[in-house]
């Protein structure tokens, strides 16, 4: 196994939901998440601009967001003038107010994030190994967070909000795949994940399915937040995705809507395999332990790959084949505008698979097919992270985007 330390910067992440409440504490709370979210997800707006979007009184707006200024979650912007009317301050979120704990935990690496309200990475640790184990996770999780915490000061360790944990279910599944012994990983079996890390820190924790999260890291900071309905897809060990429909995450009876590592689909050979079994980067791994080619930069840093020439060709045109299948069959069930392709590697690379996509895509006999667009993600490789690490933020101070897709005006 093998640890790195990074401090670094990186765009923001996901959702939860909201209960209702009908007493006034509650909508008071409401209300706060509102202002606080439309805030969020336009940058910075004005009060006659929030009342405007949100549809509450001048009045209301302006206790609301003294009380906000007042507990340090907003900052004023510089005063805009030459305008028609009075001049107008606009309010932003103030990155400092509040901090999360993301942590992302896959068949190859596990990583721990500090983002701040903005959604930017403050710190980071990440831990490689041969294949996921808890004795391996869980301590690192547990140990990294105390390591995180020892760097920032008493207020600072104060704001911080909770964890949230991006995982695959069934860790247990894919065994063989990442070349684990026969019966080594069924001791997930018995480990209830979020419980295990509540149990040994301080903080709320939160767990959700980490494709679902990297597909909420893109709807509420990516290029998600440009189209109401879309599929994503996540290239990660294995290749997962999300289902975005009226602006909104939906996961589905499960939980696994947009699981798309299943759906069958045709290989070079012409025999019929689960696309995971040909778009994840565990292939693109064996593929270069098959030639000689030692396959572990895939996995210390998904942003620095190196270019493994003839092999990465191969998988990126086999992946692209292999996607167009998926995009079509995902189009002609639900009236896709967009497919978001994102996954841990460089943005080099996955601007080659989009394109191999595309080309692809033009192959196929597409008559009654409305095709949607391919485009890239723009949250990148650590979208599950900061996926898992917005869970907290929006359990307890934003609202998800299918309330702000109701704004009364735009």
């Amino acid at each position: 196994m093998s640890r790195s330390v990074e401090m670094s910067q990186t765009p923001p992440a996901t959702v939860t939901d909201l209960s209702g409440g009908a007493n006034q504490v509650r909508v008071r709370a409401y209300n706060e998440r509102l202002v606080l979210s439309l805030v969020r997800r336009h940058n910075a707006l004005s009060k006659a601009e929030i009342a405007r979007r949100s549809g509450l009184s001048a009045q209301t707006v302006s206790v609301i967001m003294r009380s906000l200024e007042k507990d340090g979650l907003l900052i004023r912007g510089e005063v805009l003038r030459g305008r028609v009317g009075q001049p107008s301050t606009p309010m932003r979120l103030n990155p400092d107010s509040v901090y999360s704990f993301g942590v992302k935990i896959g068949r190859r690496s596990v990583d721990l994030v500090l983002m701040d309200f903005v959604g930017r990475i403050r710190m980071q640790l990440r831990n490689t190994y041969p294949y996921p184990m808890p004795e391996w996770i869980l301590p690192f999780v547990t140990e990294g967070i105390a390591e995180l915490e020892g760097r920032l000061n008493p207020s600072e360790r104060e704001k911080i909000a909770g964890i949230g944990i991006a995982a695959p279910f069934e860790l247990w599944s894919w065994a063989k795949e990442v070349g684990a012994p026969e019966g080594k990983m069924d001791s997930w079996k018995q480990v209830d994940l979020r419980q295990e890390i509540a149990d040994a820190v301080d903080h709320p924790v939160f767990l959700q399915n980490d494709a679902t999260s990297a597909c909420g890291a893109e709807l509420v900071f990516g290029n998600g937040q440009a189209y109401p309905d879309f599929l994503y897809v996540f290239i990660g060990s294995f290749i997962g995705g999300g289902v975005v429909l009226n602006s909104a995450l939906f996961s589905g009876r499960t939980g696994a809507a947009g699981a798309i590592g299943p759906l069958p689909v045709q290989g070079r050979d012409g025999k019929t395999v689960q696309l995971l079994k040909i778009a994840s980067i565990f292939v693109l791994e064996d593929m270069l332990r098959e030639r000689g080619i030692d396959p572990k930069p895939l996995w210390f840093s998904p942003d620095e790959w190196i270019d493994f020439g003839e092999s990465l060709e191969v998988w990126i045109r086999n992946t692209g084949a292999a996607l167009a299948q998926a995009v079509i069959a995902a189009a002609s069930i639900i009236d896709f505008s967009t497919v978001i392709i994102d996954g841990g590697f460089p943005g080099w690379v996955r601007s080659r698979i989009v394109e191999a996509t595309r080309d692809a895509l033009m192959l196929h006999d597409l008559q009654g097919v409305g095709v949607p667009d391919i485009r890239e993600g723009a949250v990148g490789s650590q979208a599950r992270a900061i996926g898992g690490a917005s869970l907290p933020l929006f359990s307890r101070y934003l609202l998800d985007q299918n309330v702000l897709f109701k704004e009364t005006s735009t």
